[in-house]
């Protein structure tokens, strides 16, 4: 474990242990229980070891967790906005009860760091929610998390770091506090202002980063968290990627670009405080925060979560203790007049604006349209085309839905064949029956297993979609919340069209061939959907099919339009 202190932001404490303890801790650590960190926490664990969260010496330990729930301060009264918790479940939490010593590994079951435990008690997650994100929705992603996601205990403890995480993309982006401080006092850089993102940046992001620089004079970070960000957030290879294209556009020497392995919480104006903290610990004296600095947006019905300035007054509130400075984020417009970006506050009332939002970007990307020159450069559009390529060019998946007997199979079967007729490439089918057979034989007909089952189809879709392929589904898929996680994993990806096969039950029973209809009305199945397990009607398919109504080849038809008409077919 070291301390480095230099003038680049004060003291840093790096948890790793020595090179004969390593060895000591690597033998021992065989009769420690271990955890396998999540996502999440391999994201905190990285930054706790690196410096990145001083002066953290590990999970947060109940009297410290306490104290930053209630007043954004450890116990030590050191100011510290967000809890940075080791969540574990109740079976891992009566594995461990009783040991001294934790192992901490990732899924491969590297070895990464000891915890010397601290603390081990139950939160109350609902009122965590309410004092660190203000909200108890679980529209908040965050909220989601705690509520949905994580163990409903708490480990705290001492780190003792063994490696770091490790990565295999963009090594030469990837720099520890020590490194990045060591990085600028080298490059003569005594001040710095970090901009942080989570989406990729186009021309107006270069002109407000600009002016931000020469505003403090100092050397501009880009320093985009590339952990866990929003729900449906851009993929962190494509925005490295179009990062590393956008540096070509500044000046030589003006900024630099640098990862954040960073799970944001998207916490507002806590979360503004935190992020300062954190850039301070990698040297920078500035932060550039912006209208609703990371917040989540708004709630279904258009509230927002936080107020646009709360994050830029709450930092402003503790810029001397933080002896960091908040540089405010000033929008800016294209204005066509005078082919110029204007801050929107000197914009005139009479003069005309543009702007492309990102839902529009995506949609234009989609589309194959033309991208105007004034919104991105060449560069960064060229790589966002390579992950979001135009309709015709995408992989989609057809997702029928519909009681048993309702002609699900029959129709992917007739749209595979019309499929294959019309496209060069293999069309997959992933039939209910046949995926029970092989890719969830053993599980059975509870409402848990049906979801389970449900989900497994909808992320091998997900994968075939990722890949440009085509992909037809077929289960009943009963339930929405099942059907809804699928839609956003797979259009995470590409195309998603949602086909609801509609029959009357008793249609679907006349044509029950199997009987087991017949035998859940005689009470000799339980569960059975729509008699006594529910069918969950979609509400807004892309297709609906009656088939007592129409033939097989009119219903496979209905399908192909809309997908012609939604720009998959050319």
């Amino acid at each position: 474990m070291s301390t480095l202190i230099d003038p680049h932001g004060g003291a840093i404490r790096e948890l790793f242990a020595g090179s004969e303890r390593t060895e000591i801790l690597k033998s021992e650590s065989v009769n420690f229980p271990s955890i396998t960190l999540t996502a999440r926490q391999l994201c905190d664990l990285e930054l706790l070891l690196c410096g990145g969260f001083s002066p953290l010496k590990g999970f947060l330990n109940q009297r410290d967790y306490n104290g930053v729930l209630e007043h954004m301060r450890l116990s030590c009264g050191t100011l510290w906005p967000m809890p940075i918790t080791l969540d574990i479940s109740e079976a891992d939490m009566q594995r461990i009860d009783g040991h001294d010593h934790i192992a901490l590994r990732d899924l491969t079951g590297v070895l990464l760091a000891i915890l010397h435990v601290g603390d081990l008690w139950k939160p109350d997650q609902e009122e965590e929610a309410e004092k660190v994100f203000g909200t108890t929705s679980t529209e908040h992603p965050a909220v989601a998390y705690l509520m949905d996601r994580a163990g409903a205990y708490y480990l705290g403890g001492d780190l003792e770091g063994i490696r770091m995480p490790p990565h295999y993309d963009f090594l030469d982006l990837r720099h520890t506090p020590r490194q990045l401080r060591e990085k600028f006092q080298s490059q003569g850089c005594s001040r710095v202002v970090a901009f942080q993102t989570r989406n990729p940046l186009h021309r107006a992001h270069k002109e407000l980063t600009d002016r931000a620089a020469r505003e403090v004079n100092a050397h501009l970070l880009i320093h985009p968290a590339v952990g866990m960000t929003k729900p449906g957030d851009i993929d962190h290879y494509t925005r490295v990627r179009s990062y590393k294209r956008l540096l070509e556009y500044y000046p030589k020497g003006q900024a630099s670009l640098s990862l954040l392995p960073l799970a944001m919480r998207m916490g507002g104006p806590r979360e503004a405080l935190w992020h300062a903290i954190i850039r301070k610990n990698y040297g920078c004296t500035h932060l550039i925060v912006g209208r609703d600095h990371a917040g989540p947006g708004t709630m279904k019905d258009g509230t927002p979560f936080y107020g646009p300035y709360a994050a830029q007054e709450l930092l402003r509130a503790h810029t001397k203790e933080l002896e960091m400075e908040v540089v405010p984020f000033r929008w800016v417009v294209y204005v066509p007049a005078s082919d110029a970006y204007k801050p929107i506050d000197e914009v005139a009332a009479d003069e005309e604006v543009l702007n492309i939002s990102g839902t529009r970007l995506r949609s234009m990307l989609s589309a194959g349209e033309e991208i105007p020159g004034w919104f991105s450069y060449p560069g960064v559009i060229e790589e966002l085309q390579k992950t979001y390529p135009p309709r015709g060019q995408q992989g989609f998946a057809v997702f029928l839905t519909g009681l048993s007997g309702s002609g699900k199979s029959t129709i992917a079967n007739a749209l595979q064949a019309r499929l294959l007729e019309l496209l060069s490439c293999p069309v997959s089918l992933l039939d209910g029956d046949v995926v029970r057979t092989y890719l969830s034989k053993g599980l059975g007909f509870s409402k848990s297993d049906r979801s389970t089952n449900v989900q497994r189809i909808g992320y091998v879709a997900s994968e075939i979609v990722k890949h440009r392929g085509v992909v037809i589904c077929a289960p009943i898929a009963p339930y929405a919340e099942d059907r809804a996680v699928n839609r956003r994993r797979i259009e995470r990806e590409g195309g998603y069209i949602e086909v609801f096969v509609d029959a009357p039950l008793e249609v679907c029973e006349r044509r029950d061939v199997k009987g087991l209809y017949a035998k859940a009305r005689a009470g000799m199945i339980k569960g059975f959907t729509g008699i006594d397990d529910p069918y969950e009607i979609p509400e807004i398919p892309e297709v609906v099919c009656r088939t007592d109504r129409e033939t097989v080849e009119e219903s496979a038809e209905l399908v192909i339009r809309k997908l012609r008409a939604s720009k998959f077919l050319i």
